[in-house]
């Protein structure tokens, strides 16, 4: 994460946004469960958010120093922080009921890694499970904000094919200031869900 990265997303002028901008609307639509997923957390802005919807949220970053600020921030919470990288989670399949990922697809080098850390995810989710999220949409100004940084933005138009292709249904998505999305595990037959 650039300077810049790192002094917008520990602001509190970027929590209000992820909180009464982007949380609400990503999450509308779907049931998070009791077991949470998040991938990405930064600082932790959204976990904070996060964390008062689920009985308990594990959190992934794979910047050391990171975990490390984050593990001692939620001590004693219903959070969880490991160390290490979405697209290869340390996770017995079906563990979670929901995963997140929020304005961090972006920062993951090439769409190879993109769709291994989203069947990373299709893998931790329980039948039925939802993910939701939200990224950046493409732009001259927010690739100019990542110089000397990772960036390596989603392309809407496809989204919705590679999830499809790495096995999720019941996918909504929008596109108005950002990208945002739902996607789920598909439920065992006869279930009805």
């Amino acid at each position: 994460m650039n300077k810049n990265h790192a002094e917008l997303c520990a602001s509190p002028e970027w929590a209000a946004h992820l909180h009464n901008d982007v949380l609400p609307l990503a999450v509308a639509r779907a049931d998070l469960g009791r077991e949470l997923l998040e991938v990405g957390p930064g600082p932790g802005a959204a976990t904070e958010w996060l964390r008062t919807r689920v009985e308990r949220l594990v959190a992934v970053e794979i910047e050391v120093e990171a975990a490390s600020r984050l593990a001692a921030r939620y001590a004693g919470t219903n959070v969880e922080i490991c160390q290490g990288s979405g697209s290869t989670l340390k996770f017995a399949n079906e563990s979670f009921d929901s995963a997140a990922s929020f304005t961090m697809l972006h920062h993951v080098s090439t769409m190879a890694l993109q769709n291994r850390l989203l069947a990373e995810l299709l893998r931790v989710l329980r039948p039925g499970g939802v993910l939701v999220g939200a990224d950046s949409l493409p732009s001259q100004s927010l690739h100019a904000f990542h110089e000397g940084d990772i960036y390596n933005p989603v392309e809407p138009a496809a989204f919705l094919v590679r999830l499809q292709t790495l096995g999720y249904v019941d996918i909504t998505i929008s596109v108005g200031d950002r990208l945002t999305f739902s996607a789920h595990k598909p439920a065992p037959k006869g279930t009805g869900s």
